[in-house]
């Protein structure tokens, strides 16, 4: 347990980012459970509104330090893969 006032202040501060990054995470999270549902349907229009949608959520993500670039632009461009997989 943290004994000294800055220790506790830390503390502190890292409990209210761990909840807004829980939140964000799990913003994230329901975008692509919605674009995985749209493919597994095989509804193309859908899934392709669901990745129009998805797309700037990761993003948005990996500018609020959520996840790592690469992460998102690799889950991106697999996504992209699937859907356009699914259009043709």
């Amino acid at each position: 347990m943290a004994n000294t006032p800055s220790a506790k202040k830390a503390a502190r501060k890292i409990e209210r980012r761990t909840e807004v990054n829980r939140s964000r995470r799990s913003r994230v999270r329901t975008f692509l459970r919605k674009l995985e549902d749209a493919l597994a349907a095989g509804d193309a229009t859908q899934a392709q509104a669901a990745f129009q949608a998805a797309q700037p959520e990761l993003m948005r993500a990996v500018t609020k330090g959520v996840i790592h670039k690469n992460t998102a632009s690799r889950k991106v461009s697999r996504l992209a893969a699937r859907v356009r997989k699914l259009s043709a």
